[in-house]
C-alpha cells in the first residue's frame, strides 16, 4: 500500500481521525462498486493550494463532477499566473489595522495568511472580459466554467505559469473533462467585475452568463445519466455554503418536484468542516439531518470530519490515490 494509506490504517483509531479513515476507505469502497464522485469546495481551498493534491486525484478519474464557489475558480488560476507574486504572512494574526491598511495600499488581497497581489485579478480581468465580449457579439450565453473552459483551453496562460500546471485542479478538470458547477458566481471578484462591466456600458446586459438555475438543470441532466449507466454518485463536501447546498439539492428536486421517484439517493456522503453544530446551522448539520430533505437515505455511508480542510482533504486525498 501507499505510504499515506499505511500511516492512516496505522494510527487514526478514534475521533475525528477515525472519521478521517473511515472517510477515505468509504471513498475507495464507493469507487469500487462502479461509483462516481462529486466535490464541492468552499471556503479559501484554492488559495490553500489545494490543486496541488486534488488535481492528481482528477486525473486519476476518481473525481467526476466539482462544485466550488466562483472564487475557488478563479483563485486557482490567480495561483497558476501569479504565485511568485504572492505574499505570505508567518504572523498574520499579529497585523495592526494600520498593517491592514498598508496591504490594501500594496494592492495586497490577505485571505487569513496569503495576499493575492491586484495584478493577478486584473490580468484575468482583461482576459475574461474579451471572452464575454466576443460571446455577446455571437449572442451567445454559458456558465463561468465555460468561459474558463474557453480561456485555459486556448493555451493564452501557458507563457504566465508560476506553478507546474500539475498543481492546478481547474486545469486537471479542463483536461478530464469534468464538469464544474458554480453557483452564485456573484459572489466572487470576477463575478462582482462582470457586474461592473454591464453598469459600465462594457458589457450590453448579464446574458452572456447563464444563471444558476440553468447550472442545475445541466446538473440534473447529468445525475440522471450517471443513474441510467448505473452509477451511484457520491458527494464529498470541503466546508459548507452554496457550493454544497446548491448542488446537493438536486436530488430531492428529482425526486419531489419532477417526482421521478426512482432517482437515486446520493450514494456516499462525507464532509470536512470547522462549523459546530448548532440551531440553524447548514455547515455544521449532521449528515442525518439530510435524510429529512430527501438528499441521502438510511443507509448512505455518511461521514462528518470536524476539523480544517487544508489538513484533512490531502490526506483523504492521497489515500484515495494510494499515496
Amino acid at each position: 500500500m501507499g505510504a499515506i494509506r499505511d500511516f492512516l490504517k496505522k494510527h487514526y483509531h478514534h475521533f475525528n481521525a477515525r472519521e478521517t479513515k473511515d472517510a477515505a476507505q468509504g471513498w475507495v469502497d464507493h469507487l469500487a462498486k462502479g461509483g462516481k464522485m462529486m466535490v464541492t469546495i468552499g471556503g479559501a481551498m484554492s488559495t490553500a493550494e489545494l490543486g496541488i493534491s486534488l488535481a492528481p486525484l482528477i486525473r486519476a478519474n476518481k473525481v467526476h463532477a466539482i462544485s466550488c464557489t466562483g472564487a475557488n475558480l478563479e483563485e486557482d488560476i490567480f495561483n497558476l499566473i501569479a504565485h511568485d507574486d504572492y505574499e505570505v504572512l508567518a504572523k498574520w494574526r499579529e497585523l495592526s489595522i494600520e498593517d491592514e491598511k498598508a496591504l490594501y495600499e500594496k494592492g495586497m488581497n490577505r485571505v487569513t495568511d496569503t495576499c493575492i497581489p491586484e495584478t493577478a485579478l486584473r490580468d484575468l480581468d482583461k482576459r475574461m472580459l474579451k471572452l464575454w465580449q466576443k460571446a455577446e457579439k455571437a449572442g451567445e450565453s454559458r456558465t463561468p466554467w465555460q468561459y474558463f473552459r474557453e480561456m485555459v483551453g486556448d493555451g493564452q496562460l501557458k507563457s504566465l505559469y508560476q506553478i507546474p500546471p500539475e498543481h492546478s485542479w481547474v486545469l486537471a478538470a479542463h483536461e478530464m473533462n469534468v464538469p464544474v458547477f458554480v453557483p452564485g458566481w456573484e459572489d466572487s471578484t470576477l463575478g462582482n467585475i462582470f457586474t461592473s462591466h454591464v453598469i459600465a456600458g462594457r458589457l450590453k446586459s448579464h446574458k452572456v452568463l447563464l444563471p444558476g438555475t440553468s447550472q442545475m438543470e445541466e446538473l440534473a441532466r447529468w445525475y440522471k445519466q450517471q443513474a441510467a449507466e448505473g452509477h451511484s454518485v457520491g458527494f464529498f463536501q470541503l466546508g459548507g455554503g452554496i457550493a454544497g447546498d446548491f448542488p446537493i439539492c438536486v436530488v430531492p428536486m428529482l425526486i419531489q418536484d419532477l417526482e421521478e421517484e426512482k432517482t437515486p439517493f446520493w450514494g456516499y456522503f462525507a464532509q470536512i468542516g470547522d462549523s459546530t453544530t448548532s440551531y440553524g446551522s447548514y455547515s455544521g448539520a449532521f449528515p442525518s439531518e439530510k435524510i429529512t430533505w430527501g438528499k441521502l437515505d438510511v443507509g448512505t455511508p455518511a461521514f462528518m470530519i470536524n476539523s480544517d480542510a487544508s489538513i484533512v482533504a490531502p490526506l483523504i486525498f492521497a489515500y484515495v490515490l494510494d499515496w
